[in-house]
């Protein structure tokens, strides 16, 4: 499979249904899909946490804490992605929530066959919501699919690494 191409819909026009319901806001008035074509296979939450970690970098900090306001989990948990709360989950797909005075909004991470998406719904609380997202929405729709490109190479490298660090295990029970 070639991998790296990346599909995106943005509008909730343009974004199925079936992405949207994933969704656990009563109303959407942003959102996008980015769906990457890859071999690597991985749960929907290992996903996630490949994507944004386990607590938030400084440059996520930035955006979500100081321009959006969003409030995240202080600590590192298992009901957290990277301080968002795990709202929902699936065998297919995990959803994360966090909220701030003017919006909140949903990850969602959808894996299928071979493709895995990443989708952003927001719902704007207050009219400043549209005019903070409406920049910062270019630079997330020119970062999500090398984010994407760069989670799935994350994942086949710890997947190696991890049959690097058995194969010494077993050559030596075999001995």
């Amino acid at each position: 499979m070639t991998m790296g191409l990346v599909a995106s819909a943005v509008g909730v026009n343009n974004v199925p249904e079936s992405f949207r319901a994933l969704s656990s806001l009563p109303e959407i008035d942003y959102v996008d899909q980015f769906t990457l074509a890859t071999d690597v296979e991985a749960s929907p939450e290992r996903w996630a946490r490949a994507m944004f970690g386990n607590i938030p970098t400084l440059t996520e900090l930035l955006i979500w804490r100081g321009l959006l306001h969003i409030r995240l989990a202080q600590l590192p948990s298992a009901d957290t992605v990277a301080g968002w709360r795990i709202g929902g989950r699936a065998q297919d797909w995990i959803r994360l929530e966090a909220a701030s005075w003017f919006l909140s909004g949903n990850l969602v991470v959808r894996t299928s066959h071979e493709r895995v998406s990443l989708v952003t719904c927001l719902q704007f609380s207050r009219s400043v919501g549209t005019h903070v997202w409406h920049p910062l929405s270019v630079a997330h729709r020119q970062i999500v699919p090398g984010l994407l490109r760069a989670t799935a190479e994350r994942i086949r490298a710890d997947d190696a690494r991890h049959v690097d660090e058995e194969q010494p295990q077993k050559d030596r029970q075999r001995a």
